[in-house]
Order: C-alpha cells, then sequence, then structure tokens
C-alpha cells in the first residue's frame, strides 16, 4: 500500500511539471514570433547600409577611415589587444544554446591568443559571465541589461567605447560570437569581425550613385553606424534563438513528462490490481477455512 501512495506522488509531482514546462513551451513561442519579427525587420536595413558601402569603399578610402584599417601587431614583440563580445541569455532551460556559444568564444580566444593577441571578454548575458567567473578570467565588461527587447542604444552602449579604442590604435580587432537565426530550431553559434570593418566586396555593375556630400564625409557617418547595426542584428538574432532553443528545449521536456506519467501509470495500475488479486485470494482462502 505504502508503495502505491508513493507512485501516486510521484505521478502528480511529474504531472505538475509538464504543466510547468507546457506553459513555458507556450509563453517562449509567444515570445520566439516577436523576436522573429525584429529580425525579419532588422535585415533588410543592414542589407540596404553593406549595399551602400559596397559602392562607396575604394582602396584609397580604405586607409583614410580608421575603422577600415587593419593595425599590425607592435614591432617590439608585445602582443596587441582585441575584443572579443559573447552574446549569451540571462537564463536557462534553452538546451545547449549557452554552452554552444560558450564552447565558440573559447575557442576564439585560444585562436586570438595563439595569434599574439591579448584577449579583453566581453560578456552580454549572465550565463556566459557566469562561465568564464568559474573559470577564473577576467571579465572588461559584464552586461545584464538587455533582456530580451534589445535595441539600438543598447548596442551602441557596448560597441562605442570599442569603436573608440580601435580608432586609438589601442585595439586590433573586435569579434562578436553570437546565435545566428536560421530558423525556430536552428541558431548556429557564430563568429563575426565587427572591427575593423571588411570592405564589401563589389559585385557587378555598381549603380552610378551622385554623392553630396562626397563619398568620404558619407562613409565618416555610415561607418559607424553599420558596425552599429551589426551588434545590433547579432543581440536581436541571438534573442530570437534563445527562445527558440527555450521552445524545444521545453516542448521535449512536457513530452517525455508525458511518457513517464503513462509509464508511472501502467505501474501503479500493475501494483493495484495485484493488490485486489491479493485480497480476493485471502477473503476466498478465509472462507473456505470457515466452511471447514
Amino acid at each position: 500500500m505504502a508503495k502505491s501512495k508513493a507512485l501516486k506522488g510521484r505521478i502528480r509531482s511529474v504531472q505538475n511539471t509538464r504543466k510547468i514546462t507546457r506553459t513555458m513551451e507556450l509563453v517562449a513561442t509567444s515570445k520566439l514570433k516577436r523576436s522573429q519579427d525584429r529580425v525579419v525587420s532588422a535585415r533588410p536595413y543592414a542589407l540596404a547600409l553593406h549595399e551602400v558601402i559596397a559602392g562607396l569603399v575604394t582602396p584609397e578610402l580604405s586607409q583614410q577611415f580608421p575603422l577600415l584599417r587593419r593595425p599590425a601587431l607592435p614591432a617590439g614583440g608585445g602582443p596587441a589587444r582585441a575584443a572579443v563580445i559573447l552574446l549569451t541569455s540571462n537564463r536557462g532551460l534553452c538546451g545547449a544554446f549557452n554552452s554552444n556559444l560558450i564552447k565558440e568564444a573559447r575557442r576564439r580566444i585560444e585562436r586570438l591568443e595563439g595569434e599574439g593577441y591579448t584577449v579583453d571578454l566581453h560578456c552580454i548575458g549572465r550565463k556566459g559571465a557566469g562561465f568564464f567567473r568559474y573559470l577564473g578570467r577576467a571579465i572588461a565588461t559584464e552586461r545584464q541589461d538587455v533582456g530580451d527587447r534589445p535595441t539600438q542604444e543598447h548596442a551602441g552602449s557596448i560597441i562605442e567605447p570599442l569603436m573608440a579604442e580601435f580608432e586609438a590604435g589601442h585595439l586590433g580587432r573586435v569579434e562578436l560570437i553570437y546565435a545566428r537565426f536560421e530558423s525556430a530550431l536552428s541558431a548556429p553559434p557564430t563568429t563575426l569581425a565587427v572591427l575593423p570593418v571588411e570592405p564589401p566586396a563589389r559585385g557587378g555593375r555598381l549603380p552610378d550613385y551622385l554623392l553630396k556630400p562626397d563619398a568620404a564625409g558619407i562613409l565618416d557617418k555610415l561607418l559607424p553606424l553599420y558596425v552599429r547595426n551589426s551588434l545590433y542584428r547579432g543581440l536581436v538574432e541571438t534573442v530570437a534563438g534563445e527562445h527558440g532553443a527555450r521552445r524545444t528545449a521545453m516542448k521535449n521536456a512536457t513530452d517525455n513528462a508525458g511518457e513517464l506519467i503513462e509509464n508511472l501509470q501502467r505501474t501503479y495500475n500493475r501494483q493495484r490490481q495485484a493488490q485486489i488479486t491479493q485480497e480476493i485470494a485471502e477473503i476466498v482462502g478465509g472462507a473456505a477455512a470457515l466452511q471447514g
């Protein structure tokens, strides 16, 4: 009897867990839709910036703008500095989403250090910061205030100090580790070289622009905007990837809880049936003994 009570208690516990995971799945689905809309809205603007810069950049202008130049390693043999911006979530329960981003960050840090860079790590999101603090690695910047609705202001506050350091020659490169949103089921960790800006390749016949002011004046405004927008896209795509991963994880947890409840219910029914059979047998045996 005690074993049957324990089974009933476990069934109730798993049922309550399934209600929670089902609710979290529905919430993640709702947030995923809004995040997808932000990703879709950001892409045409980024593409337009990309095309305009491709039409303006020339080899001469590449040497004129610090954001396009490639700083060389110091001649004295000392390492140059590089910055790695790692985007992760503030919350868990999203499968391997954060661990995959962290693995990519560790791989890039090791590679940059192998190339002679001293790497400054900037963690946006609690999970990434918590992991590297556990390893004892110094974190140059830690932000947990971006949340589910990143804005251009968030992106600017993160990247503008790094742009200033890059332009001053204190940083050799800046890389962004983010989740590239492909679908609700796929958001692979991706490394994007933010600085120096890679001049987009000129493809095919370019439009014949009438420029006012000249190309240099336009690039002076567009290049910082392009860098900020690159980080903004990384933020919105990572948020969408997080919600997609959480929805998948919670759906799997809900399905597994349902299967576990079925197995426990069958076990409980078998035990209950065996108990009833035993009680009937005892009654029949007792009646037979009285008649004898």
